[in-house]
């Protein structure tokens, strides 16, 4: 199917759609006694930690969820934290725990995420997670990669036979994000700083997702024309300006498709802790 060059896949616009679909499948659980419920972790005082929590607690509330913000000095030990994941993960009322990164140095913050019960990992980065993503099993999908596939979809996307390069290989987008693709019968590229020659690999790509975190990665001349771009960045220009992995007034002539930055993969982030808190508390009440 041809389309006009560069067409917008608009990440605010979904994320409206998905939480009008949350808010229904929560008054639906409510009318059997059971709010849907995020308990929030924040330690320390770290700034965009602070405004990523309060816009997730907000969605939650707007969704019709019930949501807990538990906010900690930076001086709260491991073993305070630990004892408090603990307590969560006995608690029928939350369904879902998330602690917000980066944590305090002296925190382990493997550990932290472990000690959350895989049955509200709802942040989708347990190792039980990932292995039910890595083998097809139900779990919590990772929100960016969940997000970025949900935005797929959206466009009608068939990934099947496509050739699908994923820029980055974190454990939080780039690995699931290159499972999820690759769950869907495309042919997955994974490319990093180690790789040779990362415009050739794009070059071929029918999609690329960019997830490194550094300015103009992707640039048009290493897009194919009609590719889809997704780009998972968050940056600052030299204006101050936000701005993504991808240079999007370069890569927007030549792409099929592209998310812009803001307003494409971010809104999508928190609509998917959304969807899968509610997952979580459906499957409590199925229970």
């Amino acid at each position: 199917m041809t389309q006009t060059t560069g067409r917008l896949i608009d990440g605010n616009a979904l994320s409206k759609q998905l939480r009008a679909e949350v808010a229904q499948r929560a008054a639906a659980l409510k009318a059997r006694g059971i709010t849907p419920g995020l308990a929030v972790i924040l330690v320390g005082d770290n700034p965009a930690s602070q405004v990523y929590v309060r816009n997730k607690v907000k969605a939650c509330e707007d969704s019709g969820l019930h949501s807990v913000l538990e906010k900690y000095e930076a001086s709260m030990t491991e073993a305070q934290l630990l004892a408090r994941i603990e307590a969560l993960n006995n608690d029928p009322a939350i369904h879902g725990i998330l602690v917000q990164l980066p944590l305090p140095a002296h925190i382990d913050a493997h550990k932290v995420i472990e000690a959350i019960s895989p049955a509200k990992d709802v942040d989708g980065f347990h190792v039980a997670s990932a292995g039910a993503l890595m083998v097809g099993q139900p779990g919590f999908w990772p929100c960016t990669p969940y997000g970025c596939m949900k935005m797929l979809e959206s466009i009608n996307y068939d990934l099947k036979g496509k050739h699908a390069v994923v820029i980055g290989r974190s454990n939080i987008v780039g690995k699931p994000m290159a499972l999820m693709l690759l769950g869907q019968n495309a042919t997955v590229t994974v490319c990093h700083s180690a790789t040779k020659d990362l415009k050739a690999m794009t070059l071929q790509a029918d999609v690329i997702v960019a997830a490194v975190g550094k300015r103009n990665v992707l640039t048009a001349d290493m897009v194919k024309p009609g590719a889809v771009v997704i780009d998972v960045g968050m940056n600052r220009n030299d204006e101050g300006k936000l701005c993504g992995d991808v240079d999007f007034e370069g890569v927007k002539q030549v792409a099929g498709w592209i998310t812009p930055v803001p307003g494409g993969v971010g809104p999508m982030t928190i609509t998917m802790l959304l969807v899968n808190t509610m997952e979580a508390a459906e499957r409590v009440a199925a229970a």
